[in-house]
């Protein structure tokens, strides 16, 4: 255990936030963000129970995507920070939390959910005011996907920890008998952990993170993107008042690598931090291996990632081509194409080709664009300016490949990140827009012949996240299910999740499972434990 550290001044910092006259003058639908928006926000760090200045004092500004104008100033959190919050998350384990049983772990985790559902419409507004989606998914995906999972998991919260009883003969020993050794094992967390969460569901990967967290009797240090940090600075207010022993979530705003000053960035030093037994994060498979190397030089930290995708969505000519039409455009352009299981790779048999190409053209000039507090709105602006940029690069790519142009693929006129819809058809195989992961509304369409020229293609790739399957021939899709080289694959539906259904990738799109009972694992290590019951030597 480490040592404490001195005690410094906790200051609560709080920010009123009105943007009602400059959505009013964007035309982006005031009325609706004046009453969903919350009057005062927490932007400190919150570190032991308390929101605290950063030791730097440097902040950070968070922007509004469908404006590009500034939210509010965060507090930027440095090494410093990052081990004080260890020290807190080290200090909760082996104090209160550590001794915490599962039945009031439970009560705990409940009673957030509930308190997630009476403040539900501020966390939806502050989650599409920073990430730039629309209010209406954010109220009926984001949010009360979130909280689903803070319930199973407080269902798992007094089994997590239920270990095997073992049957042991002892070989060498002389005693071959059933009764003289009593051997178990024992399930026990793994202690304080790092947690880096992306920008594209913020408080939704939070939620998948941090509830096998608390239900295995965990505590954690996590680190918020620097583009969307709103929403979890509400979640830990929420946190505070559910009455969390102090220290077992702590919640830190900042950058990855390096900080805005060229510094450590806390993001890497929670890799290095030896007061961590583990880090699991998701984000880019190439920040992912960085974070992979960082672990294990550091302690060894076990290493669970969720990462990139580039995954196929395979579309059969005996399919109810409507019903695909409408999951292709869930499975690429929810979200602005910003999931890492996007349906990026969209392959159509040869028979309904053109059929499906038009059908798709036709749905993706109907999808409206605007801001998230906007009547109608289909789709947002992405996230930043740096994201706008290399979805526009990826664009001007595929343009180059060889590939047609069928829809969009221009930026959209006006303040804020957005980029229309966008479809290539006939895209070749070598491009770049085919392999690499876009993460924009950039959907890519292929014609296939044969069953076995599909599945070569779709496996094909250095990911493995996700597939999709539509037909109404079972034995065609079952034969897909177990050829297709991914983590998760969906037939004739797309984007389905539940707390329940555990979600990873195979290949280089991670290691390890979030949802589900596999999720516990990433947080547990077994320890094995025999006795003699009689004299053996």
């Amino acid at each position: 255990m480490m040592k404490h550290t001195a005690v410094r001044l906790s200051t609560r910092i709080a920010l009123d936030i009105n943007l009602t006259e400059t959505y009013k003058t964007a035309g982006l639908g005031s009325a609706a963000l004046a009453s969903a928006l919350p009057k005062h926000i927490e932007t400190g760090l919150f570190i032991g129970g308390e929101f605290v200045k950063s030791r730097s004092g440097k902040t950070f500004t968070t922007e509004d995507p469908a404006t590009g104008k500034p939210i509010c100033e965060v507090q930027e959190a440095h090494e410093e920070d990052v081990n004080d919050a260890v020290q807190a998350a080290n200090d909760a384990f082996y104090g209160e939390w550590g001794a915490t049983g599962g039945y009031h772990r439970s009560r705990l985790m409940n009673k957030l959910a509930d308190l997630m559902e009476r403040n539900a419409g501020e966390l939806a507004a502050l989650e599409s005011l920073d990430n730039g989606k629309a209010v209406g998914d954010s109220a009926a995906a984001d949010i009360p996907l979130a909280i689903a999972y803070f319930r199973y998991f407080a269902g798992w919260a007094d089994k997590a920890l239920t270990g095997l009883t073992t049957e042991v003969s002892g070989p060498g020993t002389g005693y071959t008998g059933r009764n003289h050794f009593n051997s178990y094992t024992r399930m026990e967390p793994v202690g304080p952990v790092g947690q880096i969460i992306p920008w594209n569901f913020p408080l939704l990967m939070l939620a998948w993170k941090l509830a096998p967290v608390l239900a295995t009797g965990c505590t954690t240090v996590v680190k918020t993107a620097e583009q969307t940090p709103l929403s979890a600075l509400k979640l830990a207010e929420l946190i505070q008042e559910a009455g969390f022993p102090k220290g077992t979530v702590n919640i830190l705003s900042g950058f990855g690598d390096k900080t805005q000053d060229g510094k450590l960035g806390p993001g890497v030093a929670m890799c290095r931090h030896k007061g961590l037994n583990k880090i699991a994060f998701t984000g880019s498979t190439s920040v992912g291996q960085a974070i992979m190397v960082e672990a294990a030089k550091s302690n060894l930290k076990q290493v669970t990632l969720e990462l990139g995708g580039k995954s196929p969505n395979i579309v059969f000519a005996d399919a109810d081509l409507d019903l695909a039409i409408q999951g292709a455009h869930l499975g690429l352009f929810f979200n602005q194409g910003q999931c890492c299981c996007a349906g990026s790779r969209l392959f159509v048999e040869a028979k309904v080709y053109d059929q499906f190409v038009e059908k798709a053209i036709n749905d993706a000039k109907s999808r409206v664009l605007g801001g998230a507090f906007t009547e109608g709105v289909h789709h947002g602006p992405q996230v930043s300016a740096e994201q706008l940029e290399k979805v526009n690069s990826m664009i001007a790519q595929g343009k180059k490949s060889g590939a047609e142009l069928v829809c969009g693929g221009t930026q959209h006129s006006g303040d804020g990140y957005f980029v229309e819809p966008t479809i290539f058809s006939h895209v070749p195989t070598d491009s770049q827009i085919w392999n690499e992961e876009i993460f924009g509304p950039v959907m890519c369409i292929r014609k296939f012949d044969s069953i076995d020229q599909v599945v070569a293609e779709a496996n094909d790739t250095e990911y493995g996240l996700a597939a999709a399957v539509w037909s109404t021939n079972t034995n065609k899709i079952h034969h897909m299910v177990s050829k297709l080289q991914a983590g998760t694959v969906w037939v004739n539906c797309y984007n389905t999740f539940d707390a329940a259904a555990p979600f990873g990738g195979f290949k280089m799109s991670g290691i390890g499972r979030e949802g589900g009972p596999y999720a516990l694992n990433n947080y547990l290590q077994v320890k094995q434990v025999t006795q003699a019951l009689s004299k053996v030597f």
